[in-house]
């Protein structure tokens, strides 16, 4: 398939057909991962990682905890 680079401030931007999107699960803001190899561009999507609760939970520490806060009173389905 053949596209356009276009420049997007001070770089380029190269546009990927929504074909090639949704085979390689593509979406706006995923992350791939450029190289060359042999003098050709190569974009190889990077999966997001998935992170256990335990993990998540693991990284919290009195430096970087919140604090509770008052958010007033309970209303609707709020309460229970």
């Amino acid at each position: 398939m053949k596209t356009k680079i276009q420049k997007w401030g001070n770089s380029l931007a190269l546009r990927i057909p929504i074909s090639f999107a949704k085979e390689t699960n593509l979406k706006n803001g995923s992350f791939v991962n450029l190289s060359l190899i042999e003098g050709k561009l190569v974009a190889k999507p990077l999966k997001d990682k998935e992170y256990s609760l335990k993990e998540l939970l693991s990284k919290i520490n009195k430096d970087n905890l919140h604090r509770e806060f008052d958010s007033g009173n309970a209303i609707g389905n709020e309460i229970w």
